[in-house]
């Protein structure tokens, strides 16, 4: 008996430690995911109120999900998903025709056929001609004729003494020019380079005092007698220009009058210009 006593009274205490442990654990955990969730909230409250802890919260997730993504696609041989970059297309030179005005759509048309090059991007830089030339007070066809000779809308373009770009501009020469579109290697974006090339123009002709005496500053011909026929080359361009822009036919294959620069070296121009070289000013007497 007294045994048996002492085991029901072993067996009363040992349910009793156990309901007491249990209780005791259930609400330590209570408590601790009550602090957990306080903790939360507070922590949810306090980013609410700071747009950059929620912009890098954000930014980790999504850049989580994206590797996930990518992850996946490239398992699968497609490696376009992980070199993706969605705003590329704002760096490209590029316009719709059809924004155009009557004139400038005429005259990127004709210099889209005549230097097989494609439409959109002529048709940008047909745009940034009359902005600029506009701003500087040059005649837009005229910056365009100097593209077309310089380097047949070859942004890559360049020459074996430098000359860089659409507009072969000296870019050794003119390296501050391009500190306001943030370096030298601004020479190759092709709007940049337009610009800088228009400046440079512009200040061949002001100190040359008239155009033909500016462009022979440009291509670096002020010192000699002859440029080369560099001058009438570009005119003559111009002239074609003008009067695609006016609504008259001019034929793509028009003759232009060669030249033949004898002040600097001009490597070969592409194939698909007709009698366009991709030479580059020298510009070297703006430095006399």
């Amino acid at each position: 008996m007294n045994l048996l006593r002492t085991v029901r009274a072993v067996r009363t205490s040992l349910g009793v430690f156990i309901r007491d442990v249990g209780h005791g654990l259930l609400e330590v955990s209570h408590n601790t995911l009550a602090l957990l969730g306080l903790a939360v909230v507070a922590a949810l409250v306090f980013a609410g109120g700071r747009a950059d802890l929620r912009h890098q919260v954000e930014q980790a997730a999504f850049d989580w999900l994206q590797s996930r993504h990518e992850a996946r696609a490239e398992s699968d041989g497609n490696l376009l998903v992980s070199l993706s970059e969605p705003d590329a297309v704002a760096r490209a030179t590029a316009a719709d025709p059809k924004g155009l005005t009557r004139q400038q759509a005429a005259v990127a048309q004709w210099l889209s056929r005549r230097y097989r090059v494609a439409p959109e991007p002529v048709s940008r830089l047909v745009q940034e001609a009359w902005h600029v030339g506009q701003r500087a007070g040059l005649d837009p066809t005229l910056i365009l004729a100097i593209v077309a000779i310089e380097s047949s809308f070859n942004p890559f373009a360049q020459s074996a003494v430098g000359a860089q770009g659409l507009m072969q501009v000296m870019t050794r020469v003119h390296d501050d020019k391009y500190q306001a579109f943030g370096g030298i290697h601004a020479a190759f974006d092709p709007v940049t380079n337009l610009r800088v090339g228009v400046q440079v123009l512009k200040e061949c002709i002001a100190r040359a005092g008239g155009l033909e005496a500016g462009l022979r500053y440009y291509v670096g011909a002020a010192n000699i007698t002859d440029d080369g026929g560099y001058a009438g080359k570009v005119l003559a361009e111009q002239s074609n220009l003008q009067r695609v822009a006016n609504g008259k036919g001019v034929p793509i294959n028009a003759p232009i009058t060669p030249a033949v620069t004898a002040t600097r070296e001009t490597p070969a121009a592409p194939a698909a210009a007709p009698d366009a070289k991709t030479g580059g000013p020298e510009q070297v007497a703006l430095l006399n």
